[in-house]
């Protein structure tokens, strides 16, 4: 006579209900704490542009419109600059994994000539910073400025990403790396047939700080490009809101004729203006997070265990 299975139910208390409601409730409003701020400024950029900057817009839009989408479009110089945009974030971040990932791997391998002394030295970086000064007449005399390699070069190496691939290749088994050498795999080999296949949750943490940092990053645009079709979306997104503000100010001053100050007060606002040059800054990333989410948590965590 067959046995049938029985599912065992556990019995749950009013106390462990409790507990529990309480803790949906805790994160429910975490979430919309983080939520609620983007979901503000969507609304205020298709919103009437004049209850916007008086703050009247706080959870429904009112006055629907997407003209400030539309003129943020026509900013001039806009298309070339997201291309320098979205190329330094793919070629920097591309290069900047694969440097942290072979430099980690490597400062796990004992054979390497003076292993501690190079990871040392690196680590000393994370501590000293000349300033900017010196920076600029360094990326001067290397001939970087108006040169799109300023945007990839000075970022190949980093030690915190360094220290977090070599912590993790550190938590992989060993096993692995001595049944290919013992194959006749060289260093290269293994590295690329072994290593990598095995550390993809920490070369992706790696990736999504690594692209938000470049993506973000107007202040090498600032310091060292003149030529304007080198100027990066954030930079050319940072002169107009500059020039919203500007007009923002002259609006408000007493000078000026009547037809002057009625022309800008139907052009957009310096609040509808940030408001849009934040949706349109923040939300490439954010659609990035989502393909890496699953590598994030894992890789963070295992990744700085030890250093």
């Amino acid at each position: 006579m067959k046995e049938k299975s029985r599912k065992v139910k556990m019995k749950r208390s009013v106390g462990d209900y409790a507990i529990s409601v309480i803790t949906y409730i805790v994160y429910a409003l975490f979430a919309l704490v983080c939520a609620y701020p983007f979901y503000y400024i969507f609304v205020n950029t298709i919103s009437a542009n004049d209850l916007s900057d008086k703050g009247k817009i706080l959870f429904w839009p009112q006055g629907v419109h997407f003209t400030n989408y539309v003129n943020a479009i026509q900013i001039p110089g806009l298309l070339q600059a997201a291309k320098i945009s979205v190329a330094r974030t793919f070629i920097g971040t591309a290069l900047t994994v694969l440097m942290a990932a072979f430099l980690g791997y490597m400062f796990t391998r004992e054979t390497m000539w003076k292993r501690k002394l190079w990871y040392r030295f690196i680590i000393l970086t994370m501590y000293f910073n000349a300033g900017i000064i010196p920076w600029y007449i360094t990326m001067r005399n290397l001939h970087l400025t108006n040169n799109f390699l300023a945007y990839v070069l000075p970022a190949l190496v980093s030690p915190f990403n360094v220290i977090l691939v070599k912590t993790y290749v550190e938590s992989t088994p060993r096993e692995l790396q001595d049944a290919a050498e013992i194959d006749g795999a060289g260093t290269l080999r293994v590295f690329a047939s072994v290593v990598l296949p095995i550390i993809k949750p920490i070369l992706a943490t790696v990736a999504i700080f690594t692209a938000v940092g470049q993506w973000n990053s107007f202040q090498d645009t600032l310091l060292l490009m003149t030529d304007t079709k080198l100027h990066t979306l954030q930079f050319v997104l940072y002169q107009y809101i500059n020039q919203a503000n500007s007009l923002a100010s002259l609006l408000t001053s007493n000078a000026g004729s009547d037809a002057i100050q009625q022309a800008l007060s139907t052009a957009q606002t310096a609040t509808s203006v940030r408001m849009t040059v934040t949706i349109i800054v923040v939300t490439p990333i954010l659609l990035v997070y989502p393909f890496f989410q699953r590598f994030f948590v894992k890789g963070i965590m295992i990744g700085a265990v030890k250093g």
